[in-house]
């Protein structure tokens, strides 16, 4: 049976990646994007994440099989938390009535293994509260400085898969029946990193940070091949989970023991 994505950032990356592999196993794809697909949207303002969401769920004829929310920038200001965060959660919140009329309703997301990275507490809490206004307040404060200014970034994913983890089993989607999941990338060559990696000094500076011994930087499609199981009928039981696709990064920065946290009641 034919099922029915919506799938954001659809016009170039991740995303078009994604897009592409689900309309060659014969899915109907509504893309969300600024430009070149199905809904032209700007999910870096609320009115623009309403407005996206109601025209791809009518273009959807109103059910919605799996939502995959790929669209995402990485410069280091403060609408970095506006697209990666509020961007990915109030639409997805959008689409809930339209995944509920789904017989085996999906919805993952793209996070990242700068997730990982050090991030600005105050702007993460500021996000999972819901206040746009303040994390924006914070992220612009943060952009002053160069250094600091990455930080945007990394807290918007961070803040992305505590949100992934913490909404995953709660009745909108466990509730719901609708496995809520996250995939972390490392390098991956899009048109958004080719420019950085172009050049020696690029390159070293991003794997000083995202050690990738698995395979070096990744294709669009490694990535893409996993959302597109995270939102299949056959994914029924994983929830919650951000999956680190991203070539070894996170077992060389966090080392071989990420459990003994349990050990410390003991």
């Amino acid at each position: 049976m034919s099922r029915t994505y919506v799938v954001t950032g659809a016009a170039s990356g991740i995303g078009a990646s994604t897009a592409e592999m689900l309309r060659a196993q014969g899915a109907t794809v509504v893309g969300v994007d600024l430009h070149d697909t199905d809904v032209i949207a700007d999910l870096s303002t609320t009115e623009g994440r309403a407005e996206a969401a109601a025209t791809a769920t009518k273009k959807a004829g109103g059910t919605v099989d799996a939502v995959i929310a790929c669209a995402g920038i990485s410069a280091p200001i403060a609408k970095t938390m506006s697209i990666n965060f509020f961007g990915v959660t109030e639409f997805l919140t959008a689409l809930l009535p339209a995944l509920r009329n789904s017989d085996a309703p999906r919805a993952a997301v793209v996070s990242s293994m700068a997730s990982l990275h050090p991030v600005a507490e105050s702007l993460v809490d500021a996000a999972l509260a819901g206040d746009e206004e303040t994390a924006v307040k914070l992220g612009t404060e943060l952009a002053e400085d160069p250094r600091a200014g990455y930080m945007n970034y990394s807290s918007s994913k961070r803040a992305l898969s505590r949100w992934v983890r913490r909404s995953s089993v709660s009745e909108d989607w466990a509730g719901s029946h609708i496995p809520l999941n996250a995939v972390a990338p490392g390098t991956v060559i899009t048109p958004m990193t080719a420019e950085l990696l172009a050049t020696e000094e690029g390159a070293a500076m991003v794997d000083s940070s995202v050690p990738m011994p698995l395979n070096y930087h990744q294709p669009a499609s490694s990535i893409a091949e996993l959302l597109v199981w995270l939102t299949s009928a056959a994914n029924s039981h994983m929830a919650g989970q951000t999956i680190y696709c991203d070539g070894g990064a996170d077992a060389v920065l966090r080392g071989d023991d990420v459990w003994s946290w349990a050990d410390a009641s003991q």
